[in-house]
């Protein structure tokens, strides 16, 4: 169903929109979802393995702590996500191959791009609560996001 953010904000004023600190990198602009959390600063381990599993149209959220040195999400794990039915992935953190993530039928948001991949230490926490751009995002909570930023919501919005 088609949306934008700001007609979401407006008919529903309790979603907390996320500060504009992310960029829409992925061949689908639009993209909803409910979430999965997880945080691993610079180990992208947790972020293959969920991409991975089925995603019922979730969104994978990642809290990297916004460390500039590695990407946590490069094209292969990207396409893995669209093979295995998941909605978004949303990054407080790096990404890479950006143009072929560009062109893939998922949703991409995060800070930038880095080319160097991370390390597999299988380090990370799912599930937790994280918190970054202003907003803490919890398991099972909604993202609806576009090219106006992120909206979370901790119910289902009606799209019309």
């Amino acid at each position: 169903m088609p949306f934008t953010t700001p007609d979401l904000s407006d008919a529903y004023p309790d979603t907390q929109a996320l500060a504009p600190i992310l960029k829409n990198l992925g061949g689908k602009k639009t993209f909803w979802g409910k979430i999965e959390t997880l945080q691993c600063p610079d180990d992208n381990s947790f972020v293959k393995e969920l991409l991975n599993s089925q995603g019922k149209g979730k969104i994978l959220v990642v809290d990297a702590n916004g460390i500039s040195t590695v990407a946590l999400l490069g094209d292969m794990i990207a396409e893995a996500g669209v093979k295995n039915n998941w909605s978004g992935i949303v990054i407080n953190g790096y990404v890479r191959d950006i143009d072929i993530l560009g062109k893939l039928d998922i949703g991409v948001q995060a800070l930038g791009t880095m080319p160097v991949k991370s390390e597999k230490k299988n380090q990370g926490q799912l599930g937790i609560d994280i918190t970054f751009g202003g907003i803490t995002f919890c398991r099972g909570n909604y993202i609806y996001a576009d090219n106006n930023g992120l909206l979370l919501s901790k119910e289902e919005l009606k799209l019309s």
